[in-house]
């Protein structure tokens, strides 16, 4: 059985720029590449395959579920990620963000500078500095390379070189080996990240929005809502399952934040307009 064409999605140029329809076949042999020069090397790859392992990850992800139809969210997200992003030591990235129509409460980030956070999750949002701390925290993920040491993992351990070297030598034909070498891919992004990047994010996080000048606490807040969650709803599934559970992370917050943030807990929360654009 043949690959669809459409592995990566096309978007519109208002919502995340830069994106196009891209012939399957191609993006496999970008992604077997890049994937081989992983799997055989411990230092940090090039950016622009960084870039592109990003890419392929995020067409996955917008496989599963599309970007909401809201053109001035979508806008309006970009801008809140990508002034956040500014502040950052990797500036440079060309960051893309979006909100995912579905009802599931969760945020993702690929390598190269792609973050998602689903239309659920902003639901449950209350202001602007939420919305901040949660793309903040997506965002540290991209600056610490933390996905791209799950794919090195995953390369080595789980993918297996053998499999590797087959798909690399002979591409034409091998669909289930492509399936497979996609499976991993998925597994890589399902299992989620381990839970010291997550605290790590969590941490760095709250640094960016304060940078930015907004309410460091924005995303403890949200972890708070999250936290009085029935864990049983379907619509935190699979975020329990790729991150610590709320309780935790802002266990470990107090640990190392406690007071030290408090100075900047009056900044920027942005409600108003938030909302404005949440309840569109």
């Amino acid at each position: 059985m043949k690959m669809k064409r459409a592995l990566l999605v096309c978007l519109a140029s208002a919502w995340l720029p830069g994106w196009a329809y891209a012939d399957s076949n191609a993006a496999l042999d970008q992604l077997f590449g890049i994937f081989g020069k992983i799997q055989q090397t411990s230092k940090e790859i090039p950016e622009e395959e960084e870039t592109a392992v990003g890419e392929q990850y995020a067409a996955l992800l917008l496989g599963a579920s599309g970007l909401a139809r809201d053109e001035s969210l979508q806008r309006y997200v970009n801008r809140v990620g990508r002034w956040l992003a500014l502040q950052t030591e990797r500036p440079q990235l060309a960051w893309h963000f979006g909100v995912l129509d579905s009802e599931d409460i969760n945020a993702f980030a690929t390598p190269g500078g792609y973050v998602f956070v689903t239309h659920g999750l902003v639901k449950q949002m209350k202001s602007e500095a939420e919305l901040a701390g949660v793309l903040a925290h997506e965002i540290s993920h991209v600056l610490q390379r933390h996905h791209l040491q799950a794919v090195k993992k995953a390369a080595r351990m789980e993918i297996g070189a053998e499999l590797l070297d087959r798909l690399l030598l002979e591409k034409q034909g091998k669909s289930e080996q492509a399936k497979k070498l996609v499976s991993g891919i998925q597994e890589v992004m399902l299992r989620g990240l381990d839970k010291d990047d997550e605290y790590e994010a969590d941490r760095m996080g709250m640094v960016i929005a304060a940078r930015a000048g907004y309410d460091p606490y924005g995303l403890p807040a949200v972890l708070q809502t999250l936290q009085g969650r029935n864990p049983q709803d379907s619509a935190l599934a699979l975020m329990f399952q790729t991150h610590p559970a709320p309780d935790a992370r802002l266990g470990e917050l107090e640990r190392v934040a406690a007071d030290r943030l408090d100075a900047y807990s009056a900044q920027e929360q942005a409600a108003e307009r938030f909302l404005r654009y949440r309840n569109r």
